[in-house]
């Protein structure tokens, strides 16, 4: 577009009117001529000019032209779904943090000191300090829905997490030692949404974040820096990890282990001997078909589909991984 076009073929509605009106009182055309240019019934033209006078004689007439944009920040909504989410979650017991985290996982930009000036507002009492046993109870009662996972894009943004940060501290060590490519090209299965990587990582980060999760509440998976560790918004919920479990097979599990052996003597990551560690992950649904694996933690024996695996290498150094031994 010419620059000349931009004031003389106006697109928009209030642009035309402006142009139109000017032209005839400014540059002192015929009526006739500027309701041609514009596109205008005479008659229109008529009526916009016989509005215009009328808004002169209101406050701020330009208003209907131009829009003057108030300095600051601009003012909540006190009677917004946002404000009501937030009630809601105190009157069951979420922390300020809590909340924050439930709302960037939905996309609601809100800082902590905004859902605590508007707890304050409404008259809540600080949550007093309570211990982690008590928070899980009150997350089990929750049935807070979360969004679905999808791959991140990486675009700039900013959010909060519970005690999530650190797990991407794991994330070089990946990268060093090609543990992230042996996982890409190995045969564990991927879905349209989720690729084999994230998959994999997903189950890396609860176990890195000590998180119990909940069949019948969210919440647990709405940590964003969990699911940034792992290539997502959030993590997936409960049904997708035994679903995701189903189809891992030993012959993957072997295939992986095989390449991970070779990485770790081309590092020099191994002495004579490795000590390796299996702890048993309970299988709660319907156990038929499954063998029983001792559970030092519960100390007897569970139907169980997984296990965590720790290897102890050369220098005192610890690596963990999940590898999933269905039976």
């Amino acid at each position: 577009m010419e620059p000349e076009h931009f004031f003389c073929r106006p697109q928009n509605t209030a642009q035309k009117k402006y142009e139109a009106l000017r032209a005839f009182y400014v540059e002192k055309r015929q009526a006739e001529d500027v309701a041609k240019q514009f596109g205008y019934k005479l008659s229109s033209f008529y009526s916009l000019t016989r509005d215009f006078k009328k808004n002169l004689s209101q406050e701020n007439p330009d208003q209907h032209f131009f829009i003057s944009k108030p300095a600051g920040r601009r003012p909540k909504d006190d009677t917004s779904e946002t404000n009501q989410y937030i009630i809601d979650s105190r009157k069951n017991h979420l922390s300020v943090p809590d909340i924050k985290a439930a709302l960037d996982a939905q996309g609601e930009t809100v800082s902590e000191g905004y859902i605590y000036n508007l707890l304050k507002k409404e008259g809540f009492a600080r949550l007093p300090r309570r211990k982690s046993t008590t928070r899980e109870k009150t997350s089990a009662s929750l049935k807070i829905e979360a969004p679905k996972s999808y791959m991140l894009d990486f675009a700039p943004e900013s959010f909060t997490g519970q005690n999530s940060f650190g797990v991407l501290c794991l994330l070089p060590y990946l990268q060093q030692y090609s543990i992230d490519r042996l996982i890409q090209n190995s045969n564990y299965p991927e879905t349209g949404t989720i690729n084999r990587l994230s998959s994999i990582l997903c189950f890396v980060a609860l176990k890195l974040s000590n998180v119990r999760r909940y069949s019948a509440d969210d919440i647990w998976c709405m940590d964003r820096g969990l699911g940034l560790f792992a290539g997502l918004n959030v993590l997936p919920k409960t049904s997708w990890y035994t679903s995701y479990s189903h189809r891992i097979t030993s012959e993957m599990n072997k295939e992986f282990l095989k390449g991970l052996h070779q990485i770790l003597l081309h590092e020099g990551l191994l002495s004579d001997t490795s000590n390796i560690d299996f702890t048993t992950i309970p299988y709660w649904g319907d156990d038929s078909h499954l063998e029983n694996n001792w559970s030092g933690t519960r100390n007897k024996a569970l139907a169980s589909i997984a296990y965590q695996m720790s290897i102890t290498l050369s220098g005192s150094r610890q690596l963990s991984c999940p590898v999933f031994l269905y039976q």
